[in-house]
């Protein structure tokens, strides 16, 4: 039997690993925040000037060498894109977000892995495995999948695998940031990427900033409303929750009339009017762009020689 104490210590680690990231993207980040890192912004640096078609390479490659490739390496490579972000419009901020943004998606990647990692796997992951218990859950907790007891080594070894998404991440919001989303389109559409999957492309890129904005009016409506006006100020994180979930119906019914918009605006350009489509502005590769493109050569190389010293994936991440 558990006492009440273990259980309540239980509950409470669950929902703060949940928690946690939530707080940090709505509250500390906020819709404004996330807004800023989502959306293209016109800016004079060197990274706008680079072809789409190279920095959508650059990611990929950057996927690539984070999946195959120890763990640290992902880590080196999250911190070095990130500093990618100062020579952005409002640079500061914007690196700011980022690191908050990327804090909580490796705080919820570290969560979502480390309860559930079996013994089986650690004993491949950490030679002459002797497990270091730091918590024993309820029993009922196998019901979500929980692992009977959370280890020492569970956590590092989730540590480690999650800075495989936190590198990808950070690469991919550049990408977003520093391109409009006909700019993406135009490009994709020059590797041969079907039509449709190209419009849901864009149309999804449009639609993330609308969401933002739409639920953000609607959570900031309820709250001037008094919505939880009442209540302790301590509780307000769970009444801008409760606004969040009331906001879903409103933020759907907006996004849905402008689908019309979005409809009409693909007809009278002419979308997939005819089989080959004609572009009024080229995008010539530049000398900038070979720089990056010796970049992601050297990448590759080191990726290749990097599991050749064996300290690739199929070595494990210790």
């Amino acid at each position: 039997m558990y006492s009440l104490l273990d259980t309540f210590i239980s509950w409470f680690v669950l929902i703060f690993g949940v928690g946690a990231p939530l707080y940090v993207i709505f509250k500390a980040i906020g819709f404004n925040g996330f807004r800023e890192i989502t959306v293209y912004s016109k800016y004079n640096t060197f990274l706008y000037r680079v072809n789409p078609a190279i920095k959508i390479v650059f990611a990929v490659v950057i996927m690539m060498v984070v999946t195959t490739t120890i763990w640290w390496i992902g880590a080196i490579l999250t911190v070095a894109v990130l500093s990618l972000y100062i020579t952005l419009e409002h640079g500061k901020r914007k690196l700011y977000i980022g690191s908050l943004f990327i804090m909580s998606t490796l705080v919820g990647s570290l969560w979502g892995y480390a309860p559930f990692v079996t013994y089986s796997t650690l004993s491949v992951v950490f030679p002459h495995f002797t497990p270091d218990v730091i918590w024993t859950w309820p029993s009922y907790f196998a019901i979500m999948g929980y692992q009977h007891v959370l280890t020492l080594q569970a956590l590092k070894y989730s540590f480690q695998i999650s800075f495989r998404s936190t590198a990808i991440m950070a690469s991919a919001l550049l990408l977003v940031m520093t391109n409009t989303p006909s700019q993406i389109l135009r490009t994709l559409h020059r590797f041969h990427i079907p039509d449709p999957i190209l419009f849901s492309i864009m149309v999804a890129m449009r639609t993330v900033s609308f969401v933002l904005e739409y639920l953000n009016e609607s959570i900031k409506i309820q709250m001037m409303r008094g919505l939880g006006s009442k209540h302790s100020k301590y509780l307000k994180p769970i009444f801008f929750f409760i606004a969040a979930m009331q906001g879903l119906v409103p933020t759907i019914i907006h996004i849905m009339r402008g689908g019309k918009d979005t409809g009409i605006s693909a007809d009278t350009r002419g979308f997939r009017a005819t089989k080959k489509r004609s572009y009024v502005e080229s995008v010539p590769i530049n000398r900038l762009d070979y720089y990056v493109l010796a970049i992601v050569v050297v990448l590759i190389v080191m990726d290749v020689a990097i599991n050749i010293m064996g300290f690739g994936r199929t070595i494990p991440y210790n």
